[in-house]
């Protein structure tokens, strides 16, 4: 996963939680985002996503 990627994820998930405890977003909608924001957050974090692996997709430059 690529340094642009991982900075995106990451500035989405914070906009996700800022409209959540802001209570802009909430009820199942809410929570749901919670969720998919979790797991991206997750693998911002970790520098690698699975659903990547079965499509051959990736963010890393080439060396």
């Amino acid at each position: 996963m690529g340094r642009n990627d991982r900075l995106l994820r990451v500035l989405i998930v914070t906009v996700i939680l800022v409209l959540y405890f802001t209570d802009v977003v909430g009820g199942t909608l809410g929570t749901v985002l919670l969720a998919l924001s979790g797991a991206s957050l997750l693998t911002a974090l970790l520098g690698f996503c699975p659903l990547y692996v079965p499509f051959g997709f990736s963010t890393c430059r080439k060396a």
